[in-house]
């Protein structure tokens, strides 16, 4: 700073009122000091800024997934690409930060805030009894709320009505003349899933097979494991609903293994969809939401939330159906 005032003939307090956005210097002086800025190659030192009082321009994003898992879904990769385009645009930055545990989770976020690194934060995973809401509420630190609804009201959220996706799914396969249905979920702890289990039982009710429904870590692995339950069962379903596209074509991959054709034995269906689902052979059918978009309204609600901004209203998005080779009429 000091460098930069006494090369432009300035005192120290313009050139930090210049380079910091501030007035009380002349826009000509502003140029002259960004410019000698970014000659130099400056930049601020973010705990300076902090200890100044100066906002980190930084939204925080905390996710307790496998990193292996995180990899091959495309949700969050998606979700992640919209949220940025929306920060970026105003300026502000993503830290992006991955757990083993929701206690690990809470320790991120308590560092944070008190190292005043973001300014808010996504969360996403919502569980039964989550303590992160009230968490963040204590903490003072403005959070959405990646689905929700929070069933206690203390973040918002960007909600996904999981139910709809789910009975468009069953009302597809119902209507295709299929009569033995089973769903392969993701973990029933996480709320998004436990509604969507309720959500199948109420749909598929008097045409559902046994086992009805087969909870999953969302890995390769017990997608595979589900399918071999399923084939293996004394009436095996004639249609199977799989959380996401990872478990979808796990459970394709062993139901082909078992001397299974898709669709002409077993249909088969995803909740979420992807390029994946579209290059499997045959393609998969599956409920199309744009996780881009959901990803760039998240953003926005958040950064309203940090500036104390008006919540417009926004309709939510609603799920529909691309329906592929992956089913058939029975």
């Amino acid at each position: 700073m000091k460098d930069l005032a006494k090369r432009l003939g300035i005192s120290e307090s313009a050139a930090s009122f210049a380079l910091n956005g501030r007035p009380g210097v002349s826009e000509q002086t502003r140029k002259r000091v960004l410019a000698l800025a970014e000659e130099l190659q400056w930049s601020p030192h973010h705990a300076a800024r902090t200890l100044s009082g100066i906002t980190s321009m930084t939204v925080g994003f905390v996710l307790t997934r496998d990193v292996q898992e995180f990899g091959m879904e495309t949700f969050y990769l998606r979700l992640l690409t919209g949220a940025q385009s929306v920060l970026s645009d105003r300026g502000y930055g993503l830290l992006f930060q991955m757990t083993h545990s929701v206690d690990e989770e809470l320790a991120v976020l308590r560092r944070w805030s008190e190292e005043r690194r973001v300014e808010g934060v996504i969360i996403s995973d919502l569980r039964r009894g989550d303590p992160r809401p009230a968490y963040l509420r204590d903490l003072g630190l403005p959070a959405v709320l990646v689905g929700g609804p929070d069933p206690r009201k203390l973040i918002p959220g960007v909600t996904v009505d999981d139910g709809a996706a789910i009975r468009l799914l069953v009302e597809h396969l119902r209507d295709t003349g299929h009569r033995r249905l089973a769903y392969v979920s993701g973990p029933a702890d996480l709320l998004h899933v436990h509604r969507r289990i309720i959500a199948f039982r109420r749909a598929a009710d008097g045409i559902m097979a046994e086992p009805g429904v087969i909870g999953t870590d969302y890995s390769d692995e017990q997608g595979r494991a589900a399918a071999q339950r399923l084939v293996r069962a004394a009436d095996p379903p004639d249609a199977v609903v799989f959380d996401n596209e990872v478990l979808a074509v796990a459970g394709v991959r062993t139901l082909n293994g078992a001397g299974l054709s898709v669709p002409a034995d077993i249909s088969v269906v995803s909740c979420e969809d992807s390029a994946i689902c579209m290059a499997l052979q045959p393609a998969l059918t599956a409920v199309q939401r744009d996780p881009t978009v959901f990803g760039e309204t998240v953003a926005q609600k958040l950064l309203r939330l940090v500036h104390n901004e008006p919540e417009p209203v926004v309709e939510a998005q609603q799920p529909t159906i691309a329906i592929r080779e992956s089913t058939r009429q029975r």
